[in-house]
């Protein structure tokens, strides 16, 4: 009997030994961090839909974010919404360049708004709220959320991510309900970095219109060559600039 229970203990102890240990969580804001360098930076491309029956395609957009030690330095972004003409915005520094889209009717094609603030131009009403491409931004997600290997999940108000993200504040600087909530999920890659960002909330938080109540925006967003090189520059011709420029 004694040999017996032995026999038991010795095989629970080998098969305790070996099991798998589990890998902790990689920080993805260190992770984000180590990638910020300046001439470097991280490319998407976005969907953005309306619930509904059907559910509608508002808009897709692609894109560049250049780096630098903080966050973004640049950004370009390309995109074609469902009712107005295709759109590109560059933003560099404090100031913005609209071609297409909102500026359509007032300039004539090839030549450049330009403005202070409005990063994502008139198509960021309706872009991603998340940029995963900012630390604060990020480590508030990762707080207020739940972190396993390969994902980040939660919620987060408007006012909230406005205090952390300069991108949220300036892309969409006339919101109609600050504590709308924003459920979001990013997906982690090996590395601790985001890949993907798909977040929605009350579309009615944005603009408040008969034909948005009770009704979601989400926007799924793909992220790849972190770290790349790339290289934006603002438009040099064809600029006309607002009143406060």
């Amino acid at each position: 009997m004694k040999k017996t229970i032995t026999a038991m203990v010795t095989c629970g102890a080998l098969l305790v030994t070996a099991a798998p240990a589990q890998a902790a969580p990689k920080d993805p804001v260190r992770a984000l961090k180590a990638v910020l360098v300046s001439g470097h930076g991280v490319r998407f491309t976005e969907t953005t839909t309306l619930s509904g029956d059907p559910a509608i395609k508002l808009q897709s957009r692609k894109g560049t974010f250049q780096f630098n030690a903080k966050g973004i330095a640049a950004s370009d972004i390309r995109a074609t919404p469902k009712n107005s003409k295709p759109e590109r915005t560059i933003n560099v520094g404090r100031f913005s360049y609209i071609s297409g889209g909102i500026t359509a009717e007032r300039l004539s094609s090839g030549t450049w708004y330009r403005s202070r603030g409005l990063p994502g131009g008139g198509s960021g009403f309706h872009g991603q709220v998340i940029n995963p491409a900012e630390p604060k931004t990020l480590a508030a997600l990762v707080k207020k959320g739940r972190v396993t290997r390969s994902a980040i999940t939660g919620k987060i108000t408007f006012k909230e991510l406005a205090k952390v993200s300069a991108w949220f504040d300036a892309s969409i600087p006339l919101r109609m309900h600050n504590d709308t909530k924003v459920s979001y999920t990013l997906t982690l890659s090996s590395a601790g970095l985001v890949s993907r960002v798909k977040s929605s909330y009350a579309a009615t938080g944005v603009i408040d219109s008969g034909a948005f109540d009770g009704k979601t925006m989400t926007i799924d967003s793909r992220f790849t060559g972190w770290g790349a090189k790339v290289s934006i520059k603002a438009p040099t011709s064809g600029v006309s600039t607002d009143s406060d420029s």
